[in-house]
């Protein structure tokens, strides 16, 4: 006897079982008793299309079982949308088993299903997500989710209220190599497609904030990354900056960043003979020295600047 067999509440459902090909099916799955029933009531209120309350309680009790059921996931998105139910109730349930299963996408999608019903952006959904990046600070499902929420509710850099910068800043206090917090910072400056390009004072401004990580540390790879894709989205050019990463590993001086070194090869590769014989023996430092595990990518380098091709 089962939960739903015995209870009054769904007697007048007939489950449907799941079919895995007749009695001597190749492969079936060892599914628990409970959730096997659960899924056979489920099959036959969607076979009958019925969108209730009880329906409501019995995609939660699956969902507790098996989190990544995209189908359970979307039908109990339709049976709220049928129900009118409150978008604030269901977060906080959703809150609870977000913070139980942390790396799973159909939480994530069901999350944003749900916040797309709001006007506005309910002002306990950032500190949740604050929660759940101080429990891994690199969960894609949870960065991605909020850049879906800078995009839908405009809290782009520019925007007034905004609190992604200083956001970003302080989880890069934590750690500066935190190349999730970096990309989401790209992403809030650069990424508003209503305003593809940006003054010139912002991207000086994040020039100098690239700049004073790297001082931080010199081999962290994600400030300079930063600082290439800010120097060429404003038109800057990398040579703006030559001075600086010779700072870092200039010739006749110590190697402190095989990160500047490859930024050198770079500019110096567009340069005149001499400064392209510079390029060649930046590479080659890189390929020998500095960063052997990728010699191969480092030699490719070196051909494409003899080809006249860096």
């Amino acid at each position: 006897m089962g939960q739903y067999e015995d209870s009054a509440a769904w007697a007048d459902i007939i489950p449907i079982p799941q079919d895995d090909g007749g009695p001597n099916a190749l492969a079936t799955i060892a599914y628990t008793a409970e959730y096997s029933e659960a899924m056979s009531y489920l099959r036959a209120v969607m076979a009958e299309d019925e969108k209730s309350e009880r329906v409501l309680g019995l995609t939660e009790h699956i969902i507790s079982m098996n989190p990544a059921h995209y189908t359970v996931w979307l039908y109990r998105a339709d049976v709220l949308r049928a129900l009118d139910y409150d978008p604030g109730k269901e977060l906080e349930w959703l809150n609870e088993i977000s913070l139980k299963h942390l790396k799973n996408y159909q939480i994530w999608h069901h999350r944003q299903t749900i916040m797309s019903q709001f006007s506005t952006l309910p002002p306990h959904e950032l500190p949740f997500l604050t929660r759940m990046l101080a429990k891994d600070a690199k969960n894609y499902h949870v960065w991605s989710y909020r850049q879906w929420l800078v995009a839908h509710f405009s809290l782009w850099a520019t925007a007034p209220a905004s609190t992604e910068l200083a956001f970003v800043e302080d989880l890069l206090l934590v750690d500066l190599r935190n190349n999730s917090a970096w990309n989401h910072r790209w992403f809030v400056v650069f990424g508003n497609p209503a305003h593809p390009s940006v003054p010139l004072e912002t991207s000086q401004r994040e020039i100098e904030f690239a700049k004073g990580k790297i001082r931080q540390a010199p081999q962290n790879q994600s400030p300079w990354n930063y600082l290439k894709g800010v120097l060429r989205k404003s038109g800057l050019g990398m040579g703006a900056l030559a001075g600086f990463a010779e700072e870092f590993a200039g010739e006749g001086r110590e190697v402190r960043s095989s990160h500047a070194l490859d930024f050198l090869a770079e500019v110096w590769g567009q340069g005149g003979e001499e400064e392209k014989r510079k390029a060649e023996r930046a590479l080659g430092l890189l390929a020998d020295t500095y960063d052997p595990i990728r010699k191969n990518y480092w030699d490719y380098r070196k051909r494409l600047l003899a080809a006249g091709q860096a």
